[in-house]
């Protein structure tokens, strides 16, 4: 019986979603097996020009995690890019339906994508993580939010005003300073070069893996396992290394000291 309620609740929401997309209407609160939805938006810019650039990475991380959502092929809704998921099941962890869009209004204007999408599934501003780069970041670092102001993120900034709070969650990827001589704006809209593309493939990976964690765990879990500094993170390691490979104390010798005499 159980399975038999969990599959006709799904042909229900189904019947229920084919039907508020053709009316445009809000879908009805999607909870299937107590698993509720999430969205996570990947902030950046449309088109082949601002492929690989570094203010796009909010978009190359979206797409990590469609992949590892096992997400549904992608579509254009909302005025953006969208598909849906699930979050991988692992022990202790729950399961979580995801949402991810990636808004083609152009970075400073994602706000109106994002409150379409929230419409649409009834989704609180809580239910929201928005993935977004940071020149005020070193490089590849990861910084994990529940709420704040949006820091001169424009992107950013445009959906806490369309939703009307800053109870947003975001995750940060630093992208670094631009060097001397440059303009920010040319720096962010520049492409990476070979090195620092194969640097952020790795960065863009745990920040997908980041994401997932948010989506499954929560915000203060994502937090405790991704903000802190890769750099401390790993002098912490060798010095517990180091610690194991001592040796352990031996009992002294009692046949020393005593001169080998009588």
């Amino acid at each position: 019986m159980r399975w038999l309620n969990q599959r006709s609740s799904q042909k229900v929401v189904r019947s229920q979603r084919r039907k508020a997309d053709r009316e445009d209407l809000p879908c009805p609160r999607l909870e299937l097996a107590g698993a509720f939805m999430k969205l996570i938006v990947g902030l950046g810019n449309p088109g082949r020009k601002y492929e690989q650039t570094r203010h796009n990475v909010g978009f190359m991380v979206a797409a990590k995690v469609a992949s590892l959502a096992m997400a549904d092929p992608s579509k254009v809704r909302f005025e953006g890019e969208f598909a849906e998921g699930v979050t991988p099941g692992n022990v202790g962890v729950s399961q979580e339906k995801l949402a991810i869009l990636c808004p083609h209004t152009y970075m400073n204007a994602s706000g109106k994508s994002v409150r379409k999408a929230c419409d649409f599934y009834k989704l609180e501003p809580t239910e929201v993580l928005v993935i977004c780069d940071d020149v005020d970041l070193a490089a590849g670092r990861l910084r994990i939010r529940g709420s704040g102001s949006a820091g001169g993120q424009r992107g950013l900034a445009d959906i806490i005003r369309h939703l009307g709070t800053d109870q947003v969650s975001r995750l940060r990827l630093g992208i670094g300073r631009p060097p001397q001589g440059w303009e920010t704006a040319d720096y962010v809209l520049g492409k990476f070069n070979k090195q620092e593309f194969e640097a952020f493939e790795l960065a863009t990976t745990s920040a997908a893996h980041a994401a997932l964690d948010w989506a499954s765990g929560g915000v203060a879990f994502a937090m405790n396992r991704h903000n802190a500094d890769p750099a401390a993170k790993k002098k912490q390691k060798q010095k517990k290394t180091r610690s194991n490979n001592l040796p352990t104390n031996v009992p002294p010798n009692s046949g020393q000291g005593n001169g080998g005499g009588e």
